[in-house]
């Protein structure tokens, strides 16, 4: 049910970042994120008379409108339970698959305790974003077709918030290439996957004030965390600023439609705080549901 998306290569970024690069555009899936391809294979592996129960998850957008497709497409009652302020184009699409729609005030409330209300209410059955067998291994489909697109790879460089998709990347090319580096990539604002990685103890980071609402999550989940620390080479910060300019350039000059979430992965090398050359490099383009009129705002306050 999900697309093939394509791999995309400039030669203007080969020379600006003096490595081949190549870009696998998830911002080309289905919902417009690689979100469809964990919920979907999560939802489709439940037996009948428990989809018939009802379907919940929470999300800040791609998730939520994951889910509300795959309910959509097979017949699942479906509620998603989101933050008051995510973008509006997000919101509009959930609702457009039929989802049930639930606000909360993310600086008053925990997303995880507003679901777990309705749970026990109507019966409804979770979808985790991330902290789940089959939707780690939907996510890591990404980096498996990458990899058998275009071959050898050393390094990949992968957005994380809950780390469904950097787990499942790093198990896909662990598998398929065990000498590729694969680094996790997160906005310095909502560091606590990078210091989870880096001490061995699970942090938390409650309302994160990031502008990269694609990544703003508050934990690893724990299937994920001991993944990460296992296959994963390193992770790095980036900083928002970095993001918004990244993101103005896959616009203007690879007219690429990312989100701010779908641009961090480049961020690193396209900023030169990631510095290798010569080098054969993927990254996983996550992401592209943005409010146009929000993009141009940021856009609008970049200085050449």
């Amino acid at each position: 049910m999900a697309h093939k998306t394509p791999v995309m290569t400039s030669q203007l970024l080969d020379k600006q970042t003096g490595n081949t690069i190549f870009l696998k555009c998830e911002n080309l899936q289905r919902i417009g994120a690689f979100k469809f391809c964990g919920a979907y294979n999560a939802v489709s592996s439940l037996p009948q008379d428990v989809r018939g129960k009802g379907i919940i998850t929470y999300s800040s957008g791609n998730h939520a409108q994951a889910v509300a497709l795959t309910g959509n497409l097979l017949k699942v009652h479906t509620t998603v339970v989101v933050p008051s302020d995510t973008a509006p184009v997000k919101i509009a699409a959930a609702k457009s698959y039929g989802a049930d729609i639930v606000y909360y005030d993310r600086a008053k409330e925990r997303r995880e305790d507003v679901t777990q209300q309705l749970i026990d209410k109507n019966g409804y059955i979770f979808i985790p974003l991330f902290d789940n067998e089959e939707v780690i291994a939907g996510q890591g489909t990404a980096a498996k077709e990458l990899i058998e697109e275009v071959g050898e790879l050393d390094y990949l460089l992968v957005p994380c918030s809950g780390g469904g998709m950097l787990s499942g990347s790093a198990i896909s090319s662990k598998h398929l290439l065990p000498q590729c580096q694969v680094i996790g990539v997160q906005p310095e604002l909502v560091d606590y996957a990078v210091r989870s990685f880096n001490t061995g103890e699970l942090h938390r980071i409650d309302n994160p004030q990031t502008i990269v609402d694609g990544l703003r999550g508050t934990s690893l989940g724990n299937l994920n965390f001991p993944i990460l620390r296992e296959l994963v080479d390193d992770m790095i910060t980036v900083r928002d600023e970095g993001v918004i300019t990244t993101m103005h350039y896959l616009w203007s000059r690879l007219k690429i439609v990312v989100e701010l979430a779908g641009a961090v992965s480049l961020t690193p090398l396209f900023h030169r705080d990631f510095s290798v050359e010569g080098k054969r490099i993927g990254f996983i383009v996550s992401g592209g549901n943005v409010d146009v009129r929000n993009a141009g705002e940021l856009f609008a306050e970049i200085r050449d």
